[in-house]
């Protein structure tokens, strides 16, 4: 008897509505149990360029290094720029400490004699008469390069604005 319902409720629901009851369809398998709901959109994640955007955002905040870089420093006589460079480099190290603790890749003396596979991979570039393989025992220290030990940046949101412009209302 059961059937005979389904077929009734069917051929009228087709027949009015143009398409078949979902019940029906669920029980003859041709309908999922729940109806599908869209998926919620993803919630954005910081990737690297957000941390790159937020340690710039942090040095213009507070070194106004992004405002000195990208001025046009030719017209400005060595002692201007010379007393700039160090308002902006005590600035920018300070920020820069307060958020990364870093550390010599090879924590040498600069100008001496260092073997190469002394530090991380990845961490050397070798440099002048380089042979061909691509690999040397070692050669004499010209910088000692910087790591990250550890990264303590305030939690943000993703963003492509590394400073705001500001307007003044008078």
């Amino acid at each position: 008897m059961n059937r005979i319902s389904f077929a009734f409720r069917s051929f009228f629901s087709i027949l009015f509505r143009g398409k078949l009851a979902a019940d029906i369809a669920q029980a003859f398998g041709y309908a999922r149990a729940e109806p599908a709901r869209p998926a919620a959109p993803p919630r954005p994640q910081a990737g690297p360029s957000d941390g790159a955007v937020q340690i710039l955002s942090i040095l213009q905040r507070d070194a106004r290094l992004i405002d000195f870089l990208m001025e046009d420093i030719s017209s400005y006589s060595d002692e201007q720029v010379g007393a700039a460079v160090r308002d902006v480099q005590q600035q920018a190290r300070k920020a820069m400490l307060r958020y990364l603790q870093l550390s010599p890749v090879i924590d040498g003396v600069e100008g001496t004699y260092v073997k190469s596979d002394s530090a991380e991979s990845g961490g050397i570039k070798l440099i002048g008469n380089v042979p061909a393989n691509g690999k040397a025992p070692g050669g004499t220290l010209r910088h000692k390069g910087w790591k990250a030990d550890k990264i303590d940046l305030p939690g943000s949101a993703p963003t492509k604005i590394v400073a705001a412009a500001e307007i003044e209302i008078e």
